[in-house]
């Protein structure tokens, strides 16, 4: 059992319900939302992707909040989808949003499956908020219940990077997370990947999809 740390800590606690109350927007509205930041919408990034994949295949979001991501691929007719969540708040929105997904509570140390569970494990926005003293961790438990791909979607930067994130230190960093990986597990292999840029900066975020 992974003990706490001070990331765990704050995202299980009123800090990461007060983050999932600011956030309580529709699929429709991450969609725009998207579509605003970078020209195109999630799933139309999803599809670059994911479009040839059996829509059986079994998914694990790590790291779900209220499901927004896993609702967007449960349209793109994924049907054999689960989710984990350490913020109760969050699990019990999930619950009650992703009919026909499968949510538990969960964190990203101690994934609640056996080894290889899972055709594809993914995570969207939550390596980010991962200690780079932690992130081994983490990678190794995405890679130990995954049969076949690892799929992501982060902040990007060529090196790790801290940024304040609401004014605290120790919360959020930016790195090239694909190539994490493959430094972590070298048996991986890139399949794609892709930085998209912000329409209103210079930012980029990344999206890489890994075959083991």
């Amino acid at each position: 059992m992974q003990k706490t740390n001070r990331q765990l800590e704050k995202w299980t606690g009123g800090f990461g319900q007060e983050y999932t109350e600011r956030n309580l927007s529709s699929l429709s509205a991450m969609e725009k939302l998207y579509k605003r930041h970078f020209g195109v919408t999630r799933t139309d990034m999803n599809r670059q992707f994911l479009n040839g994949f059996d829509r059986s295949m079994r998914i694990l979001e790590v790291g779900c909040n209220i499901g927004n991501q896993l609702l967007c691929l449960q349209k793109m007719g994924f049907d054999n989808l689960y989710g984990i969540e350490p913020q109760d708040y969050a699990v019990e929105m999930a619950k009650r949003r992703a009919k026909g997904v499968q949510i538990i509570k969960g964190n990203i140390f101690d994934i609640p499956f056996k080894d290889g569970y899972f055709d594809l494990v993914f995570t969207s926005g939550v390596l980010i908020h991962i200690s780079p003293k932690n992130i081994k961790k983490a990678l190794k438990e995405i890679y130990r219940c995954s049969r076949k791909y690892i799929w992501g979607y982060e902040y990007y930067s060529e090196k790790y990077e801290e940024i304040p994130y609401r004014t605290e230190k120790g919360l959020l960093w930016k790195t090239d997370f694909a190539k994490a990986f493959i430094k972590t597990f070298p048996d991986l292999k890139l399949v794609k990947v892709q930085l998209f840029k912000y329409v209103s900066n210079d930012n980029l975020d990344i999206m890489f999809l890994l075959k083991e």
